[in-house]
């Protein structure tokens, strides 16, 4: 089945409970939010970029930050985060849902436009498509494609906690039997470098590339060019593990 015309959106879940560096999205490099670098490069895409916060009290100053800057957001369940993209794609009309998370203060929006239309030119509402199952980009780049068919039969049909806390897990371990699984892969491999935000080295890190590098400019392929020339800069954090689903 080809898309017709589909309505695409991006949803990046935010909260500002995190056990390793708590706030971490109102962080600031040069007076500006990471959210707000995270939300403006997105926006290189094309598409319209949706948060997806939760009902707790603490994230009321997310919702406040997306008020202040003409921001679409959702709230829903804390520990469901399957319902609440659900439910949120379901508000917006979505066909098709770009999922991303708002600790990755220099995603590339632009990488992000030429998977989604490779996605829908393959034209099958059963494929789920991602660039962080085969890891061949750094931790931070991450997003995951797919139609709001699957997340329905995800929302529906899961039953597993780990799937409902991380919303894509039904889909990835092809739980039905019919879910097509396509990679994006960077010709390089640049794995091992890591622009993902979760503890204060992580935070040292994008500070010392947004202040000194001017990083929030460049394009993914420019920012692992520069990681690469520079190896001191990733051994700021290289030593970091990421937390297991």
């Amino acid at each position: 089945m080809a898309f017709s015309s589909p309505k695409v959106g991006i949803i990046s879940q935010a909260r500002m409970g995190s056990t390793r560096l708590p706030g971490k999205i109102m962080l600031e490099a040069k007076g500006k939010k990471l959210l707000q670098y995270h939300l403006e490069r997105l926006h290189w895409s094309g598409y319209p970029v949706i948060i997806a916060t939760t009902t707790l009290s603490q994230d009321d100053i997310i919702v406040e930050f997306c008020l202040q800057h003409n921001i679409p957001y959702y709230r829903g369940d804390e520990e469901n985060v399957l319902s609440r993209f659900y439910l949120c794609a379901k508000q917006f009309k979505l066909d098709i849902i770009i999922r991303v998370t708002s600790d990755c203060p220099l995603i590339d929006g632009l990488l992000i436009k030429q998977a989604v239309e490779e996605y829908i030119a393959i034209g099958e509402e059963n494929v789920y498509a991602s660039n962080c199952l085969v890891r061949s980009y750094p931790r931070g780049f991450d997003f995951e494609i797919f139609s709001f068919a699957l997340l329905k039969e995800a929302y529906t049909q899961a039953s597993l906690p780990a799937q409902k806390e991380h919303v894509t897990p039904y889909l990835y371990q092809n739980t039905s039997g019919n879910i097509v699984i396509r990679h994006f892969v960077n010709d390089q491999d640049a794995s091992r470098f890591r622009i993902t935000l979760d503890t204060p080295e992580d935070y040292k890190l994008i500070l010392e590339l947004i202040e000194t590098y001017y990083a929030e400019t460049l394009y993914a392929a420019e920012i692992i060019k520069l990681l690469a020339d520079h190896p001191e800069l990733s051994l700021i954090n290289a030593h970091i593990e990421q937390k297991k689903i």
